[in-house]
Formats: structure tokens, C-alpha cells, sequence
């Protein structure tokens, strides 16, 4: 069963909702204030990127690639 975001249009509050199908029959209520107007949301699925190096820079922790190797050939890293 999808789990849909939906948004409050009383509250403004945002609540994920689980739903049995895309086209179900019964209304959402809001689980903050019981409101029955509540408008679905366009969720965006997160893209996870396998690297080995969570923050995004070289392994000695620049932005960029050094000139050199170790960084550009896979060898020991030179700390900076």
C-alpha cells in the first residue's frame, strides 16, 4: 500500500497517509485537526548516490581532484 504526502488546507500541516489504492475511495482526514480538505502532494523520490566519500570531496578533502595521484589513481591519500 503507497504512503501519499498530503497537505492541510485548514492547518497548513503536511502528513504522509497511507492509501489502499492511487484512486481511493475514502476522503483523507487530516490527523492534526480532522479536516477533510486536504490536497495530495507531488512526492519526489530520493536518489541515494553510493560514493566513499559522504561529503562529496576527494578523499584528502578538497572540492575538486588533486592534480596528482593519489586522489586521481586510487592510492594512499596525502592529507593537505
Amino acid at each position: 500500500m503507497p504512503i501519499y504526502e498530503y497537505k492541510c488546507q485548514s492547518c497548513g500541516r503536511v502528513s504522509e497517509l497511507l492509501a489502499h489504492s492511487f484512486n481511493d475511495s475514502k476522503d483523507p482526514i487530516c490527523p492534526h485537526c480532522g479536516s477533510h480538505g486536504l490536497d495530495r502532494l507531488l512526492s519526489v523520490p530520493g536518489l541515494l548516490k553510493e560514493s566513499s566519500n559522504p561529503s562529496g570531496g576527494t578523499c584528502c578533502g578538497r572540492a575538486e581532484r588533486c592534480e596528482t595521484p593519489p586522489c586521481s589513481s586510487g592510492g594512499q591519500c596525502r592529507k593537505a
